[in-house]
């Protein structure tokens, strides 16, 4: 069934299932960044050019997934949530596949290297940040059994702790990079200051994949609470 039919009618299925399979679609394209990051410390660039077209033939699959749920979702919903919502963290979704896409095209399109003295610390950040991806995934997962309690009893203790569990990681990520950031710090006078502002751009952009993930949970936090 096209992903229209999920919307065939102001009585139609739930735009749940659909939203759900667009996280999925997203966190499958920020997780290649870990393969990506791995092939970059390695210099193995047959390898970093074939991931780089997987993430960007990923990050389109969500694009399309994104544009036909805004489409087709109705303007009113008989549901315990708002249009709006839906829409916010579809957004922020969103936003993580893009990224990864621009994060992979610029490692590709400028042949990147990372400097050797943040290679280890360099995995472990963007294994975390895609860790948050996955968190933010396994709530959006718990969406359908949301709308099925109304937003209430057990269920929403469950989604609070998988977005405590989210808040978390995304610390993690912090710590990890300003760790990253210190270690570029000291070395940055020997490198190109051209080298130098497109590495603090990726190290911003890998961060931006744990932000908008905690975005998706604190948008899931706010319906919560209503």
């Amino acid at each position: 069934m096209p992903l229209g039919g999920y919307m065939s009618g102001i009585f139609g299925r739930s735009p749940v299932d659909p939203m759900q399979e667009h996280m999925a679609k997203v966190y499958a394209c920020a997780s290649e960044l870990v393969p990506l990051f791995n092939a970059v410390i390695n210099e193995d660039w047959d390898t970093v050019e074939q991931t780089q077209q997987k993430v960007s033939s990923l990050e389109e699959e969500a694009d399309v997934l994104k544009k036909t749920l805004r489409l087709n979702l109705p303007k009113s919903l008989f549901m315990p949530m708002s249009r709006q919502d839906l829409l916010e963290v579809l957004l922020s979704q969103d936003k993580i596949a893009n990224t990864a896409k621009d994060i992979a095209g610029i490692i590709v399109g400028r042949r990147m290297t990372l400097p050797e003295v943040i290679h280890i610390d360099y995995i472990r950040f963007v294994q975390r940040c895609v860790d948050a991806c996955k968190q933010a995934k396994k709530a959006i997962n718990e969406l359908d059994e949301l709308v099925e309690t109304g937003f209430s009893g057990q269920e929403v203790k469950i989604v609070s702790a998988m977005l405590a569990k989210l808040d978390e990681i995304e610390s993690d990520t912090d710590h990890l990079q300003s760790g990253i950031r210190r270690k570029i710090f000291a070395i940055e006078k020997d490198m190109s200051p051209i080298d130098v502002m497109f590495l603090y751009k990726i190290i911003e952009e890998t961060g931006d994949i744990a932000d908008c993930s905690q975005r998706v949970g604190s948008r899931l936090q706010l319906m919560l609470a209503r």
